[in-house]
């Protein structure tokens, strides 16, 4: 049985109508971080899978050392097999996690850039802003 359960700490970034300047940052953020703590957990699965493929291997070893019906060898290697696969998905995944978390962190980075100065601006006077669009008519 694994050890791995799933965890509740990375909460989803809301995907709602909600564009103003710090509830990007904070959506961009959530991402992050929800996307670190992912690639965590799949850098733990990946450990625990390739340990259980070298577990299935050498089993198969023993199998057959102690002479036991060949298709208990097939069965336990076939076995060692699907989780050295599934362990290189696994990585795959892994890897697309941490540059999705490093994507995520440069767009906050250049939206924060290009965006925050105009945010601050904007939350610093008194009278509402018109919406988009007011002035291109």
């Amino acid at each position: 049985m694994s050890d791995l359960a799933p965890t509740t700490g990375g909460a989803a970034a809301r995907t709602d109508g909600d564009n103003r300047y710090k509830a990007v940052q904070q959506k961009l953020k959530t991402l992050g971080t929800a996307m670190e703590l992912a690639g965590n957990e799949l850098e733990q699965l990946l450990r625990g899978m390739r340990q259980n493929a070298q577990r299935a291997e050498g089993l198969a070893v023993d199998i057959a050392n102690a002479e036991l019906d060949r298709k208990f060898i097939e069965m336990t290697n076939q076995v060692a097999v699907a989780l050295g696969g599934a362990a290189v998905e696994v990585q795959k995944l892994h890897e697309t996690a941490q540059e999705v978390s490093g994507l995520a962190t440069d767009a906050r980075r250049t939206h924060a850039r290009l965006y925050e100065g105009l945010d601050t601006i904007r939350s610093g006077r008194m009278e509402r802003t018109p919406k988009p669009g007011f002035f291109a008519r």
